[in-house]
């Protein structure tokens, strides 16, 4: 289930990296080494992914950084500097696997790049990110996706019935107990970077979000935890779940509005922002294009519901208990499956780069 997850997560750093925002010369991590080394030559570049998770997907940012540095020593004719990279993540996650995959990670950036670069050297920095976990300025550049919109804690959120996330139905009072844990604990990882970001360093975060169109418009698309909550309910209804259950479970994470992200690093004040764009990647995104098409609603379906476990089971089981798992899943390809024969389902994301000032 782990590999699910970070398939789920690679297929959506691709699409990060690969929009005008990823690679080539207007991207914001070219731009950002570009504006960095352009300014002080560092011998030795030190960065951290923030949020690495395992898996093969773990080495995809630091390769684009390799390449976007290689791309500026070439532009400004310098000497290619060392690379220093740290993998944080929960001391939970699977470092082991990142390690038994570094010597062909090494061999596949010798055969492709040959001397050309310099040395990379990895390690891991187990902890969490919305503390202090390096030394005071010793980062040159930070980079984090799909990480930033879980919380530090689960909030005290007043009774949001008949809904596991933000819906149409919440309470005002709901939303306000999400964007709150939210604030503390962006600013939480806002600060303690400002400690170990050197001035003129810069960071990229890629944050799972909320389209402010679909919030303020008459036209309101359920997103797909809305969905998830719509089939528990239909599950309660059954008797397949207690009532008292769905009620007590609400998802702890938030998707904020672009405009919400900007706020809380303007009042930081610890980083300026360069740029702040919003995207959108397809519910199906993760299935190949040459045979999406062809696919019905039923196989479409049960390819979301797919990923969507791997994100979600863990905190389903130890909730609701495991034996029920498989009936919310079933259930759960068949609604959303149906629900993408008419409507195009997306998840909003934000991308943000920071320069430390």
């Amino acid at each position: 289930m782990e590999a699910e997850k970070d398939h789920v997560r690679n297929l959506q750093l691709h699409q990060v990296l690969h929009m005008n925002g990823g690679d080539g010369d207007n991207s914001y991590s070219n731009n950002s080494l570009l504006q960095l080394y352009s300014n002080s030559f560092p011998e030795c570049i030190t960065m951290a992914d923030m949020g690495c998770s395992s898996g093969p997907n773990t080495f995809l940012p630091i390769r684009e950084i390799i390449d976007g540095i290689d791309e500026t020593c070439r532009k400004l004719d310098r000497k290619p500097p060392i690379l220093q990279v740290f993998l944080n993540d929960l001391p939970g996650n699977d470092f082991n696997s990142i390690f038994r995959s570094l010597p062909s990670f090494h061999k596949k950036l010798e055969e492709e790049m040959g001397g050309k670069f310099g040395p990379c050297f990895l390690a891991a920095m187990p902890g969490n990110f919305y503390g202090r976990l390096f030394p005071p300025r010793s980062l040159h550049f930070v980079h984090s996706s799909y990480s930033l919109h879980w919380f530090s804690e689960v909030p005290k959120i007043p009774l949001n019935k008949g809904n596991i996330y933000l819906a149409k139905t919440s309470p005002p009072g709901v939303h306000k107990a999400y964007l709150n844990q939210f604030e503390k604990d962006f600013t939480a990882f806002l600060r303690s970077r400002s400690e170990e970001v050197i001035p003129g360093g810069c960071m990229v975060l890629t944050i799972y979000g909320r389209d402010e169109n679909n919030d303020s418009s008459g036209k309101h698309n359920p997103t797909i935890w809305e969905f998830f909550g719509m089939m528990l309910n239909d599950m309660v209804l059954e008797g397949l779940i207690e009532e008292s259950k769905l009620d007590s479970f609400n998802i702890p994470f938030y998707g904020a509005l672009a405009e919400e992200v900007r706020k809380v690093i303007q009042a930081e004040g610890s980083f300026i922002i360069n740029r702040l764009e919003s995207f959108h990647v397809g519910w199906d995104a993760s299935i190949d294009d040459r045979y999406r098409d062809s696919m019905d609603k039923h196989t479409k379906g049960r390819y979301v519901a797919k990923r969507m476990r791997a994100i979600m089971e863990s905190l389903l089981a130890s909730h609701f208990g495991d034996e029920i798992v498989d009936v919310m899943f079933q259930r759960f390809s068949i609604k959303i499956g149906e629900y993408m024969e008419t409507v195009k389902g997306a998840y909003t994301n934000h991308v943000v780069s920071l320069t430390k000032e």
